[in-house]
């Protein structure tokens, strides 16, 4: 196998991993032969995606998680080390969107909700992350933020500086545990045809088309392609590049 795509024996640790960016996570580091924590709130959809990575021979464990929970970090890394002896790469996925609003309308449980999910959600999980990985020899943290995470983001507020915020904890994490063979970086997608696009209110298929005609390429991102950009930044063979926010976004911010 290619060095660059090869993750035998790597231990793989995934939020949000029911749906969306996760499950294709799942399955990418599946193939090339990672064994597999994977967290999500929807335990059915974990269920689904373990049966399907432990018919493919994959070693899963899974855990009904709530990000916005320390304790259940905690567990999550613990179990990681129990069942196979190691961490060696964390993505911090699990994500919500913003109900959109005018920031003066913007209400206290949607902000709240922003930062307990989308920010102390991969905070918390890297105050576990980042210690074990450097106990299994070295590895990498993968957060996903947002294009919104690198400009502002009209209507969408609260999660803009939710998704700021990941990227300077990344940042900050990737220069403190960088002599500890950690790499922490992080990546910024545009718009993507998630589940979680279909969550956001307001999204309406005129409006991707709005949002699309920002883009050069003149369409929005499909999840598959910001999931082989994932997968690189995560290599063992892409050893230098630490403390990156990552943009995949077609050419936006280009401009």
């Amino acid at each position: 196998m290619d060095p660059l795509l090869n993750f035998v024996g790597k231990t793989v640790l995934i939020t949000g991993a029911a749906s969306g960016f996760g499950k294709l996570l799942a399955k990418e580091f599946g193939d090339r032969g990672a064994n597999l924590i994977l967290a999500d709130l929807n335990l059915e959809g974990l269920e689904d995606v373990a049966a399907e990575r432990i018919d493919q021979g994959n070693e899963v464990i899974i855990a009904k998680t709530d990000v916005t929970k320390e304790e259940d970090h905690r567990y999550l890394v613990d179990k990681a080390l129990r069942s196979f002896g190691s961490l060696d790469i964390a993505i911090n996925n699990a994500g919500i969107p913003q109900k959109p609003g005018l920031l003066h309308k913007i209400e206290d449980t949607t902000f709240d909700a922003q930062m307990d999910v989308n920010l102390k959600g991969v905070f918390y999980g890297m105050k576990y992350q980042l210690k074990a990985i450097g106990k299994s020899g070295g590895g990498s943290i993968l957060n996903v933020s947002s294009i919104a995470g690198t400009e502002a983001a009209p209507t969408a507020g609260a999660y803009s500086a939710a998704k700021h915020a990941v990227i300077g904890l990344t940042k900050t994490a990737a220069v403190e545990y960088a002599d500890k063979g950690v790499r922490v970086n992080a990546v910024c997608p545009f718009l993507s045809a998630t589940p979680l696009l279909d969550q956001g209110e307001g999204m309406d298929q005129g409006i991707r088309d709005f949002i699309a005609m920002r883009c050069p390429m003149k369409r929005i991102g499909e999840p598959q392609e910001m999931i082989n950009a994932m997968v690189l930044l995560c290599s063992p063979a892409n050893s230098y590049m630490n403390g990156q926010a990552i943009l995949i976004d077609g050419g936006v911010s280009a401009y």
